[in-house]
């Protein structure tokens, strides 16, 4: 039976990619789905865009928009940059990229260019970065770039008064229109978790690979998942985005 897998944030760390994916023991039929933000953090992003580049040419991927992502593309194509980027592991990306020549370059902006900034799949099941803010679901999001920045999706979720039903007036819109909705961008280790963590229809998959947690591998349709080990631990002469 074919499977469909969610990867969180990778912020350059493919040593701990590369575990995951061996360890969930991904056959060539199942699909792979990328929450973004594959650079910014550890010292591989051009290798893990490489890395991704070669996955999709063997294995159904789909890759999503991260807000890291964004920043990236916008450096290679134009060299700019700013100072809240380069201090959440921007200039670690800029310094993984001395020496990679304009060809290279030229393919990861390709790549970039063509991420998506949200999937829909034939479940209702909804998969982005960050979260929308449109009550009416990500169709009608008026500023897309919420789709790769918002945090108030999850910060709802996880508030939400648990007694409250589906169909009461109370009850978040924007949590109504999906069967599931899966997000990676604000990493869960900020309430004190490495793994998961599922509010209301919600599921974060944002382990803190960037910080001090490991990189996770869910099923999006068992909930099993598999993890690196703290990625940290696999650059320890690195600092990430600590």
């Amino acid at each position: 039976m074919n499977k469909t897998f969610v990867i969180g944030d990778i912020h350059g760390a493919l040593k701990a990619l590369e575990q995951v994916l061996e360890r969930a023991e991904i056959s060539k039929d199942d699909t792979l789905i990328f929450l973004g933000d594959y650079v910014d953090g550890w010292s591989q992003s051009p290798q893990v865009l490489d890395f991704l580049m070669e996955l999709k040419e063997h294995r159904s991927c789909i890759f999503i928009q991260g807000n890291h992502d964004d920043f990236c593309n916008k450096w290679l194509k134009t060299g700019e940059s700013n100072e809240q980027w380069l201090y959440h592991g921007g200039q670690a990306t800029i310094d993984a990229y001395h020496g990679i020549g304009a060809a290279t370059r030229e393919r990861h902006l390709e790549f970039l260019g063509q991420l998506r900034n949200y999937y829909l799949d034939d479940d209702n099941r909804l998969f982005l970065h960050a979260g929308f803010t449109s009550l009416h679901g990500v169709e009608h999001e008026y500023f897309p770039e919420m789709l790769y920045w918002d945090r108030t999706l999850w910060e709802t979720a996880l508030s939400l008064d648990t007694s409250i039903s589906e169909d009461e007036y109370r009850y978040p819109a924007r949590l109504t229109h999906y069967r599931e909705i899966f997000i990676g961008h604000t990493p869960v280790t900020r309430i004190g978790k490495l793994t998961p963590v599922n509010a209301a229809n919600v599921w974060n998959v944002d382990t803190g690979a960037a910080f001090k947690g490991p990189l996770t591998i869910m099923d999006v349709s068992t909930k099993m998942f598999w993890q690196s080990e703290p990625v940290w631990e696999l650059y320890p002469r690195e600092n990430g985005r600590n």
